[in-house]
């Protein structure tokens, strides 16, 4: 027998696999990574719910005269801090309100700090629910009792 008749196991190649790539295991790396990212995101830091609507401009109205209980009277000043999305809002319809509550007070219940603070809590509840939540906060700028 001739030697290259006999196989030797030393000198032929293997027919062998070759090895996976990095690439192809960075690859999936990334794409899990992303993958728990995303579902991190979706369930625990997406936002549920209504959100708080974005304060927007103030609209400032013009001074209006009330009359109280006793011939006192009261000038009353308004502001309508506007939500973001707010349109072409109308300040008569906040006036219209105003002299509604106000009318016909006392002075001692206008005087009153704690009276005054749960009257202005009613009047903002009263425009944000005309306005139809386009008007966020109602502020004093004139309050002149007399």
């Amino acid at each position: 027998m001739t030697m290259t008749a006999m196989p030797t196991g030393r000198g032929e190649a293997e027919a062998a696999p070759p090895p996976k790539s990095r690439r192809t295991l960075v690859i999936a790396l990334i794409v899990a990574l992303v993958a728990v990212a995303a579902g991190g995101w979706w369930f625990m830091l997406r936002p549920s719910g209504p959100q708080e609507p974005k304060p927007g401009e103030v609209l400032q109205l013009e001074p209006i005269q009330i009359n109280l209980a006793d011939g006192h009277y009261l000038r009353l000043g308004l502001a309508l801090q506007l939500s973001e999305k707010a349109e072409e809002v109308d300040g008569s319809i906040a006036l219209d309100q105003a002299i509604d509550l106000y009318s016909g007070q006392k002075f001692a219940d206008i005087t009153s700090p704690p009276k005054r603070r749960q009257l202005k809590e009613k009047l903002s509840t009263m425009v944000r629910k005309a306005y139809h939540d386009e008007v966020l906060e109602v502020y004093y700028i004139d309050f002149v009792a007399q």
